[in-house]
């Protein structure tokens, strides 16, 4: 079973990093799991399938439709922001 690998950010001018880092996490390997949406979670969804990745999306809302094209396996949890919290506290050692 690959090792999965959460990925968080935010802003523009970090997108270009963490496509980089998806890239690289999914040469090696590694399933690239993050928030699904835009901006840094895209990034690095976009890098990890530029690398043939596979990627897991955790997404806040309601709507599978909500998530970035590069997201192959898509979570709704419905509870808003809170559910990115949660899981990023899971993945931190």
């Amino acid at each position: 079973m690959p090792v999965q690998i959460a990925v968080i950010g935010s802003g523009v001018e970090h997108e270009a990093r963490a496509e980089e880092v998806g890239r690289l996490l999914a040469e090696r390997g590694a399933t690239v799991v993050c928030g699904g949406l835009g901006q840094v979670m895209a990034a690095a969804a976009r890098g990890a399938k530029s690398a043939g990745g596979v990627t897991v999306g955790i997404l806040p809302g309601e709507s599978r439709a909500d998530a970035s094209e590069w997201i192959d396996h898509v979570v709704v949890t419905g509870i808003g922001h809170a559910a990115t919290s949660r899981w990023q506290l899971q993945a931190t050692p």
